[in-house]
């Protein structure tokens, strides 16, 4: 972000790729877990979906789709050379990555540990399973590959641009 707010160009194809991994790794896979069997499980367990925990991961897991969806207009805004896109892709990932941040440490200090409580331990087996076949169905066969390497390619860049802002 930094290279971008000192006004040298970034390769629009970079934020492509990046919405095409917070899309599909986060949103398809991550989120389809958490929101069609963790979330429906823990309130069988009588966890609200109203509220903290589930609802606030909603909530953010809505609001990562709505900064995913400005990036991308950002970006084919840079695409077509409007100005204006180089700021609004900065605001975009800024907000995400704050956003994902908070989320994560959510997941780890809060949600997943209430998990742990809430939903027996005979259920996890059960839910491992729904998560499988949740990959073997949503993502098919070379998901995970696929996104490792476009998550290394990203990396990839950022540490270029990085070298190029020394």
């Amino acid at each position: 972000m930094d290279l971008l707010e000192s006004g040298e160009k970034v390769n629009p194809q970079f934020f492509s790729s990046a919405t095409e991994f917070m899309r599909g790794f986060a949103d398809q896979c991550h989120h389809a877990k958490e929101e069609g069997i963790l979330f429906s499980q823990m309130k069988q367990q009588g966890i609200a979906m109203e509220g903290c925990p589930l609802g606030v991961m909603l909530a953010e897991h809505e609001c990562g789709r709505q900064y995913t969806r400005a990036l991308t207009s950002a970006t084919q805004a840079m695409q077509a050379g409007d100005e204006s896109g180089s700021r609004r892709a900065i605001m975009s990932s800024r907000s995400y990555i704050a956003l994902l941040r908070l989320h994560i440490y959510k997941e780890d200090n809060i949600l997943f540990p209430m998990a742990d409580q809430v939903i027996p331990p005979g259920q996890n087996a059960l839910i491992m399973n729904a998560f499988e076949q949740v990959e073997k169905i949503e993502t098919g066969e070379g998901f995970y590959e696929k996104y490792e390497a476009l998550a290394e390619a990203l990396e990839r860049d950022i540490q270029s641009y990085s070298h190029k802002a020394q």
